[in-house]
């Protein structure tokens, strides 16, 4: 089934988004924030899934939201069902999809898009799938115009949007552009989501069956092409002393993702920060002896953690005992006491020479993990829906900075996101 190519983006379909697993935990997040916060803004949203039920019900709860929303169209269909994505992708704009771990789950939806020239946003955090969708559909996507963005959450825009806000402040203050942006994730108060969590597992359960999805997780570039590397090495292992910010740091477990979609988007971005850009990612964890001791006890828990969930006996355990599961999260009042605050240090050299160091924030008012995710993903939903034409993007496997920049950030500060350079 083709659709006629390439696609223009006039609003001409049917809805401007539909939201593919509106009845999980994640997704019922972002259908509420769409109803409380755009219910009178004329974007004509619809919920999908795979349970009609379960999709009524989730609409019938957003009636005290926002009563618009009480008539937002139902599409039922699965993740593994061709023909229903089928539709799900030739009726949408922009197709919204919280279904993970997308290794899983995702890649007849995004060939769906692909085929149709339909935008899409997720939440994926696993370097194994993106890799894949680059090798299989990155071509086609370029071709028939869809905006395929991954890691529209806490995975990866904070790190991804920040790094550009920092490349563009530099830019327009000073010229030129950073050689070296560091991110450092600091004080935060969130629960880890399931939908995580069984991503995490999963990533382990590939490395497991095949060894070449370990050396895929490992590169440090292993989303751009092989000419297109730079200088930087892997990820942060141990505990460290950063001069720069004052603070012990440690190591950072959404480096493995954010670190390779920044650099994807130097590439896309035609290398805007320079073939030498460096960038990376830890987690600040104070000043003093407090500090030092909190990242050394850090460290030593994330290595535990992943050897241990690597033991089938103790997986199990695991899941069934301790670790949240995929649908599975906090209530409306742990989410609100949530927060978080990333700091970021760039350095380069302004266009008459001067060494320039530039300081940065990114910060969300809730659980990184639910709140604030859920307003990044919506965000991004209706920035590619309601902007896209003006975007003047590409199609092709891409990611938030690349696809849609400054426009996110300026939403994302109007939707009480902070992004700022000191």
């Amino acid at each position: 089934m083709n659709a006629t190519l390439p696609r223009t983006r006039d609003r001409s379909r049917e809805h401007d988004i539909v939201l593919f697993g509106a009845t999980g935990f994640t997704g019922a997040l972002v259908a509420e924030y769409l109803a409380r916060h755009h219910g009178d803004a004329g974007v004509r949203i619809a919920l999908a899934g795979r349970d009609r039920a379960k999709l009524e019900r989730v609409r019938a709860s957003l009636r005290d939201v926002h009563p618009k929303a009480a008539e937002w169209p139902i599409l039922v269909a699965d993740a593994n069902d061709e023909a229903a994505l089928e539709n799900v992708a030739s009726r949408a704009e922009v197709v919204c999809t919280t279904v993970g771990p997308y290794a899983k789950y995702g890649e007849k939806l995004v060939a769906a898009c692909v085929r149709h020239g339909t935008d899409y946003c997720d939440l994926t955090g696993e370097v194994q799938f993106i890799r894949r969708m680059i090798d299989a559909h990155h071509d086609e996507a370029v071709r028939t115009g869809a905006r395929i963005v991954h890691c529209c959450g806490f995975d990866s825009i904070p790190s991804d949007l920040g790094t550009l806000m920092m490349q563009e402040t530099m830019r327009e203050r000073h010229g030129g552009h950073l050689d070296e942006v560091r991110f450092f994730a600091g004080e935060s108060r969130g629960s880890a989501s399931g939908g995580t969590i069984a991503s995490m597992l999963n990533i382990l359960d590939e490395v497991a069956r095949d060894r070449s999805v370990l050396r895929i997780v490992g590169d440090p570039y292993a989303l751009v092409p092989r000419d297109a590397r730079g200088r930087d090495g892997s990820d942060q292992r141990g505990v460290r002393f950063e001069r720069d910010l004052g603070m012990w740091t440690g190591p950072f477990v959404m480096a493995a993702i954010n670190t390779r979609i920044v650099r994807r988007s130097n590439f896309l971005l035609q290398h805007a920060y320079g073939r030498d850009f460096r960038y990376s990612e830890s987690m600040s964890t104070g000043r003093g002896p407090k500090g030092a001791i909190f990242a050394s006890a850090m460290t030593a828990g994330l290595g535990a953690f992943v050897a241990a969930a690597s033991v089938k006996p103790i997986r199990r355990v695991l899941e069934e005992r301790v670790l949240p599961k995929p649908g599975e999260g906090p209530d409306r009042e742990a989410r609100e006491r949530g927060y978080f605050v990333i700091r970021l240090i760039g350095k380069g050299r302004a266009a008459d020479g001067r060494e320039i160091t530039l300081r940065g924030r990114v910060e969300g008012k809730a659980d990184p993990g639910y709140g604030e995710t859920a307003k990044m993903l919506s965000e991004a939903a209706l920035c590619l829906a309601l902007d896209g034409a003006q975007l003047g993007t590409p199609g092709g496997i891409r990611t938030p900075a690349s696809t849609m920049g400054m426009r996110l950030v300026d939403r994302l500060r109007r939707a009480g996101m902070v992004f700022r350079v000191d």
